[in-house]
C-alpha cells in the first residue's frame, strides 16, 4: 500500500517503459459499469475493439484478443503455430527475445538462438544487446536449413530493454530471399501504437503485443495478429491448447464475443484509446514518440553519456537507454533518483543490471513531463558524482523548442 509520507504531493512521475500512465479519459473508461458479456450491448463493443485493433496492426486479417499478459500472447503465438519438437530460429537482441527464447525451450520446440559475439568496446556490454536484428544472418541459416525444418523465425521489433528497434521488412525479405517457408513471428509488445508497425505490408504472419505500452491501458490484454499463413498453419499444428486457440477466439470475437469470459472493463479502456489514437492518426503519433525519442537523446548526448543504442537508425521512439559509467551502479542512481524526486525509471535487465536505466518517453506524454524527467535524471546524477559534460535538460529544452510538434 502506497502511504502519503512516500508520495507526499503532485503526481508520481512513472517513466518506464511499461506499463506506462494511463490517461484520466481511459480510467473513467474503465470505471462504467460492468455489463452482460453475452449481450448486444457487449457484441457491439467486441466488434468495436477489434475492428480498431485492426487498424492499430493495419492489418484486414483477424486480431485475437486475450485476457492476459504478453506473456500469454507469446505462448498463444508458438503453440498455434508449431508442434512438439520443431525448430525455431529466434535472435536475441535483448532480455525479452532471450526470454521468448526460454519459453520455446518449456514448450518442447528446439529454438536456436542467433546473436552477434561478443562484447562492445565502448561500454563492455554484449553486442547483440546493443545493435538490432541482422536480417543477414538471418538469410544466411535459413539458406543453410535445406530440409526445411525450421518453422518460424521469431524476432522482436522494439527490445524494451535496451531501447533498440529492428527492420522486420528486411527479416521478411531475407526469409523470402532465402526461398524459405518459415513464417516469421514478431514481438512488438512495447511499440504498437508507438512506433510505425505494418503487419500486412511487411509480411508478417503472427504480431504479439500487449496494452501496458502504446496503448495507454493497464496490463491485462493482449493480442495475436494473424496472416492467412498463420492461420492455415493453425490447423496442423500440435501443440496441446484449448485458451489459447485460435480457431474459437476468432470465430466468435468476429461476432463481438469471447469463448470464455472476457476483461469487460479494459475493453472499456481499450475503445477509449483506439478512439484517441485513431483520432489524432497514426502517422501523428509515431511523429510525436520520434520527437520525443530525439529530445531525450539530445539530453544523453549533452550528459556525455552513451546510449544502450548503438545504431544511430534504430534508437526506439519508445524509450532510451542510458549506461552509466563504469564503477557507478544504475540501480542505486535510480534508488536515488525515485526517493529524492518521486521519479521511476526502468532497471537494467539481467545481463545489463547495473549498467544502465531506461528512460520511457511514450503514451500519455508531453514536452514538459519529459523536461521533468530529465531534470530529475540531471539532479540524481549530480547527487550520485557523475561529471556531465553539459545539461542535458537545457538540450532537451533546445530540442523541443526547435521542433515543434506539428513539424515533426
Amino acid at each position: 500500500m502506497i502511504t502519503l509520507d512516500q508520495h507526499p504531493s503532485g503526481r508520481h512521475f512513472l517513466q518506464i517503459p511499461g506499463p506506462s500512465p494511463v490517461p484520466d479519459r481511459i480510467l473513467r473508461a474503465i470505471s462504467l459499469p460492468t455489463i452482460d458479456h453475452r449481450g448486444p450491448e457487449f457484441g457491439a463493443l467486441g466488434r468495436q475493439v477489434v475492428a480498431g485493433m485492426q487498424r492499430i496492426f493495419q492489418t484486414r486479417h483477424p486480431v485475437a484478443i486475450y485476457p492476459a499478459s504478453g506473456t500469454g500472447a507469446w505462448e498463444a503465438a508458438l503453440v498455434n503455430t508449431t508442434s512438439p519438437g520443431d525448430a525455431v530460429l529466434m535472435y536475441e537482441t535483448g532480455h525479452f527475445a532471450s526470454l521468448w527464447h526460454q519459453m520455446a525451450r518449456r514448450l518442447g520446440l528446439e529454438p536456436e538462438l542467433l546473436a552477434l559475439p561478443g562484447t562492445d568496446d565502448e561500454t563492455g556490454l554484449p553486442r547483440s544487446w546493443r545493435h538490432g536484428v541482422r536480417a543477414d544472418l538471418i538469410e544466411e541459416r535459413l539458406r543453410r536449413d535445406a530440409a526445411h525444418r525450421i518453422r518460424a523465425v521469431c524476432v522482436v521489433h522494439n527490445e524494451t530493454s535496451t531501447g533498440v528497434t529492428s527492420d522486420i521488412a528486411a527479416v521478411r525479405r531475407a526469409i523470402d530471399a532465402a526461398k524459405h517457408p518459415a513464417l516469421l513471428i514478431v514481438d512488438t509488445i512495447s511499440g504498437l501504437a508507438s512506433a510505425d508497425y505494418r503487419h500486412d505490408e511487411w509480411g508478417v504472419d503472427v504480431t504479439v503485443s500487449g496494452s501496458q505500452k502504446g496503448l495507454m491501458l493497464p496490463p491485462g490484454i493482449s493480442f495475436n495478429a494473424l496472416s492467412p499463413r498463420a492461420l492455415d498453419a493453425s490447423r496442423t499444428a500440435r501443440h496441446p491448447r484449448s485458451y489459447w486457440a485460435w480457431d474459437e477466439i476468432v470465430e466468435m470475437s468476429a461476432g463481438g464475443y469471447w469463448p470464455y469470459t472476457p476483461n469487460t472493463n479494459l475493453l472499456y479502456g481499450l475503445a477509449e484509446a483506439q478512439e484517441m489514437l485513431l483520432g489524432q492518426g497514426l502517422p501523428a503519433v509515431f511523429a510525436r514518440h520520434r520527437r520525443w525519442s530525439a529530445g531525450v537523446r539530445a539530453a544523453v548526448q549533452a550528459w556525455g553519456l552513451p546510449t544502450q543504442c548503438a545504431d544511430e537508425a534504430l534508437h526506439s521512439p519508445v524509450l532510451t537507454g542510458v549506461v552509466t559509467p563504469r564503477g557507478v551502479d544504475a540501480d542505486a542512481l535510480r534508488r536515488t533518483i525515485h526517493e529524492r524526486f518521486d521519479l521511476s525509471l526502468g532497471t537494467g535487465l539481467s545481463k545489463l543490471k547495473g549498467r544502465m536505466f531506461r528512460i520511457g518517453h511514450l503514451g500519455d506524454c508531453n514536452d514538459l513531463t519529459l523536461v521533468a524527467t530529465l531534470a530529475g535524471v540531471e539532479m540524481g546524477l549530480q547527487l550520485a558524482g557523475v561529471k556531465t559534460a553539459g545539461s542535458g535538460v537545457a538540450a532537451a529544452m533546445r530540442h523541443f523548442a526547435e521542433t515543434p510538434a506539428q513539424a515533426a
